[in-house]
């Protein structure tokens, strides 16, 4: 019978970023931005980059794989791969993708990469700017619905109305995140620090989102570089293995206009038992988690339907206390975040779910085995995946 998973048959062996910067602010295009990184990523690595033979990114990234290979001098270019759709939730489905390639012999080295330029592109958060609508925005921006910020509130607010959840289970991991980011020099919110007072003395964006319960937006790029598992020792880096990656969401999720059956959901209803089946771990297991932030509440959401806690003891679980990287039970968001660190459409999240295992991340963990990744809640596909050390295996 053939082994169908990824569990242990991959390793990530290097990963970088560039200097991260407010939106519009790069003095780099998004195609510079792109290349730095993974030369950086090999540079981690150990590698030349000519020895990259597959890219993998999501979120419909405008960085052309060939046009990236050329640039790099990659001897053989063999696999070119997109996780579509899902915003930031494709960003655990690039490695899902790259993983895969690599464990059926597609490839050798895959590297999987975001940029961001969105003083060239134009920003993803504001509503959009058009003379007429049609299509899905037709049912929501009359009313309204126009801006992510007033896209996501709605499940929120009907999963916090339906169990009781309290504006503090938000505001912790608003003060989380920024709690990590004060021992991260990387975060554009090193040295600002955010307390109960700051945050609820904020402006409403959209309640229940305050200002801090918003992602930022960041120009950018950061990338890993993913080889076949059995070289893993080859490189500096400590072995980091893929457990599980995987991506998806339960049916009619695609609902476009608010009609979706399930409305109240993060989309990993259905993922995530398919990620702990994969993985052979559980949440008992898990060491240290990096859910994207969107906005707080889908993190919320998120842990709960990856089995953190019921529905009914959210307010309990989601104190800063218990989410912080100094004796935390479960720590969350150890690099400061899309709140706090970067918002690189979560990859950076995912980096430092590897550096967790590695043992480098800025607010370390004690002994990290099991390190989780949460890509991009409420949107769909989503995508999940958990990296293991050799002891995980």
């Amino acid at each position: 019978m053939i082994d169908r998973t990824l569990r242990g048959r991959v390793a990530v062996v290097g990963a970088a970023e560039t200097e991260y910067y407010k939106h519009g602010q790069s003095p780099d295009a998004e195609f510079t931005l792109a290349l730095k990184a993974i030369v950086a990523a090999c540079e981690n690595a150990g590698i030349s980059p000519n020895e990259i033979d597959g890219f993998s990114s999501y979120s419909n990234d405008r960085n052309d794989a060939s046009r990236l290979a050329a640039a790099l001098n990659v001897n053989d270019l063999r696999v070119a791969l997109m996780q579509w759709g899902g915003g930031g939730g494709g960003t655990a489905g690039a490695v899902a993708n790259a993983a895969a390639a690599i464990a059926t012999g597609q490839a050798e080295c895959v590297v999987v990469f975001r940029a961001l330029a969105q003083g060239q592109f134009g920003r993803f958060g504001q509503g959009p700017r058009r003379s007429h609508v049609a299509g899905p925005g037709a049912h929501t921006v009359p009313y309204g619905l126009m801006s992510a910020a007033q896209q996501f509130v709605m499940r929120v607010t009907r999963f916090m109305h339906d169990h009781g959840v309290e504006q503090e289970a938000l505001r912790a991991v608003a003060l989380a995140s920024y709690h990590h980011a004060q021992s991260n020099p990387r975060a554009l919110m090193y040295g600002r620090p955010l307390d109960e007072e700051k945050y609820d003395s904020s402006r409403w964006i959209v309640e229940p989102f305050h200002l801090y319960d918003c992602c930022q937006e960041n120009d950018g790029a950061a990338a890993m570089i993913l080889v076949s598992a059995d070289r893993a020792n080859d490189f500096p880096n400590d072995p980091c293995f893929v457990l599980g990656a995987v991506s998806g969401s339960h049916r009619r999720a695609g609902a476009p206009v608010h009609n979706d059956p399930t409305y109240a959901t993060s989309s990993f209803a259905t993922v995530a038992p398919r990620l702990y089946e994969m993985a052979g771990v559980g949440p008992p297991d898990v060491d240290v988690v990096q859910s994207y932030e969107n906005f707080t509440g889908g993190v919320v959401m998120a842990m709960v339907e990856h089995g953190f806690c019921t529905p009914d003891q959210v307010n309990s679980f989601f104190r800063k206390d218990n989410l912080i990287a100094d004796g935390g039970s479960l720590p969350l968001n150890t690099s400061g975040g899309n709140l706090a660190e970067c918002y690189m459409h979560g990859l950076g999240l995912t980096i430092e779910a590897v550096r967790q295992v590695w043992g480098q991340s800025s607010s370390q963990v004690d002994s990290v085995d099991v390190s989780m990744m949460i890509a991009g809640p409420m949107v769909t596909p989503v995508s999940t995946c958990i990296f293991g050390s050799e002891a995980a295996l």
